[in-house]
């Protein structure tokens, strides 16, 4: 079919660059953007356990943040071994694969050092797990990256060696665990793993 006055081939064109700009907003909203319910870097789930003294006790440490972004805080309130975690899939059961991730990148803010724990679903429990040391920032707001390079983890005498090698903890990776055995005063602005989109459950 012709079109062969002018308002004709306008109107084309104009519903062309409507479908084309349309399905290109479209695309980058699917691509990226916070979860509809609270969320840091689409990480829904910013835990206090309940294990050791802290504020809040227990639940979700998300709070707003600006109109629309939010932030999670904790407080260890005592020098004993207190834990905040965050799920990696947003469900307790879902793992993440990250063997071939670089690391991540953490926004964060700690008045006192402490430990995050890379912990796999099939080794959830106990204490003896790796870590790494995220260190003390002194009240100031840090974006820093922590690899996953085995040569960057460890584990803790006190809580214990762990009974599996570090690739397998990337495997099937259910949780980054934090942990400290000292008064701090926590905020997290964000966490981005390389090589991982978490999915929003809901």
């Amino acid at each position: 079919m012709r079109l062969n006055s002018t308002p004709g081939r306008v109107a084309v064109i104009a519903c062309a660059l409507l479908f084309l700009f349309g399905s290109t907003a479209a695309a980058n909203a699917s691509r990226g953007g916070e979860c509809r319910t609270p969320s840091i870097d689409r990480l829904q789930h910013w835990i206090a356990s309940g294990e050791g003294a802290t504020e809040p006790a227990t639940g979700s440490i998300l709070v707003p943040r600006g109109r629309h972004g939010h932030t999670a805080k904790i407080k260890f309130l005592a020098d004993d071994w207190a834990v905040m975690v965050v799920w990696l899939g947003n469900r307790f059961e879902a793992e993440a694969d990250l063997s071939r991730s670089r690391g991540f990148w953490l926004t964060y803010r700690a008045t006192s050092d402490l430990h995050v724990q890379l912990r796999p679903a099939s080794f959830w429990s106990g204490g003896d797990k790796w870590v790494t040391k995220v260190p003390s920032t002194g009240g100031r707001l840090v974006h820093r990256f922590f690899g996953f390079q085995p040569d960057n983890w460890t584990s803790l005498p006190e809580l214990g060696t762990p009974s599996y090698p570090f690739a397998e903890a990337l495997d099937d990776a259910r949780g980054l665990v934090f942990v400290g055995r000292t008064k701090n005063d926590l905020e997290f602005r964000g966490l981005k793993i390389d090589g991982y989109r978490p999915p929003c459950v809901y």
